[in-house]
């Protein structure tokens, strides 16, 4: 804890009971909150984290090296309401969890990466190739065991270690985040192929140690994660602020919420706690056109004097109204200029 101080990190502060939803719209000063702590005994090194894009309150997370293939369906209260068994993949070392939504048929998509790879050492050494595996989001939360798609993936530059990965919402491709001192942003192919080796490519910067990263909801900005803050980008090597996160244990995954208002964040361990923690307002959502056009609109109109609030709704023109607020102001002025002089 006292190391987490000394580098600037904000404590706890107010508590959420732990009913409270992952979705629930942030305001400017709720800071963090304690969403829930994982109740399941399985759960023991939560290392990624999810907001089901079509399950209303539902977070997935999976443990890290040395578990067996498994997704865990998380309610708000921190108890487990499914368990999802990958059937046909290895957990080797399962660092990372994305979703998105399928454009053509609007089913959920998780995204599992086994993407760590302790042994590579600046592009040397480590595994060959890494892997991502697809899964449709099932329609129920029930246990069951599912079959994944498997892409797998080489980096152009050698091989790394990673533990972030996430989806754009805009365009369905997929970028892996690396967990260096000199980290970096990968794009991978716009369309993925199963019968070769993906080639994973560097398209920017990524912070020291990174340990997670997701895209926003609306695809305006991605987060990144490091074990001591968080890293807000417009794009890759485009940084648009940095976000004060809770200390944690070993704080392992990171994602927004399903308004993009706030980010969830976790830690490993038995019991681990998931944290709430709202986005300034440089990192929010914009508004909607509709919104913009309806709120814009007062301020038109009275700029061009037609009927706006404050004229009184006669429909005339504001020169006219200025040059006849001034004519009268000279009058008054010429009046008591009379009255002192006699």
């Amino acid at each position: 804890m006292a190391l987490l101080a000394a580098a600037g990190v904000a404590l706890p502060g107010t508590v959420l009971t732990e009913t409270a939803l992952p979705g629930t719209a942030a305001r400017a000063d709720d800071g963090e909150r304690l969403l829930f702590r994982f109740r399941d005994e399985r759960i023991t090194e939560s290392s990624g984290l999810a907001v089901s894009p079509t399950h209303k309150g539902i977070v997935y997370t999976h443990n890290d090296s040395g578990h067996l293939a498994q997704v865990f369906a998380v309610g708000p209260d921190g108890r487990t309401r499914a368990t999802f068994t990958i059937g046909n993949a290895e957990a080797r070392d399962w660092e990372a969890i994305a979703a998105s939504v399928d454009p053509a048929t609007g089913r959920g998509v998780l995204w599992i990466g086994d993407i760590g790879d302790n042994l590579a050492d600046g592009g040397k050494n480590g595994w060959p190739d890494v892997s991502v595996y697809k899964v449709v989001e099932p329609r129920t939360m029930a246990d069951a065991t599912l079959r994944a798609v498997r892409y797998r993936f080489r980096y152009a530059d050698g091989p790394r270690n990673a533990e972030g990965l996430m989806v754009n919402p805009r365009t369905g491709r997929l970028y892996v985040v690396s967990k260096e001192f000199s980290g970096s942003v990968y794009a991978a192919p716009a369309k993925l192929r199963t019968d070769r080796v993906n080639v994973l490519r560097r398209v920017g910067d990524a912070p020291l140690m990174a340990t997670d990263a997701a895209y926003a909801p609306d695809g305006s900005s991605f987060v990144v994660r490091t074990y001591f803050s968080a890293s807000v980008y417009r794009a890759p090597g485009k940084p648009l602020t940095r976000v004060a996160m809770p200390p944690l244990d070993q704080a392992e995954s990171i994602a927004y919420t399903g308004d993009g208002m706030a980010l969830l964040t976790g830690s490993e361990g038995e019991r681990s706690p998931v944290y709430r923690v709202a986005l300034p307002a440089v990192a929010r959502p914009s508004p909607s056109p509709s919104r913009v056009r309806a709120s814009a609109r007062p301020r038109a109109v009275a700029a061009r004097g037609e009927e706006a609030e404050g004229n009184g709704g006669l429909g005339v023109p504001m020169p006219v109204l200025w040059a006849a607020v001034a004519l009268g102001a000279i009058g008054a002025i010429g009046f008591l200029a009379y009255r002192t002089g006699r």
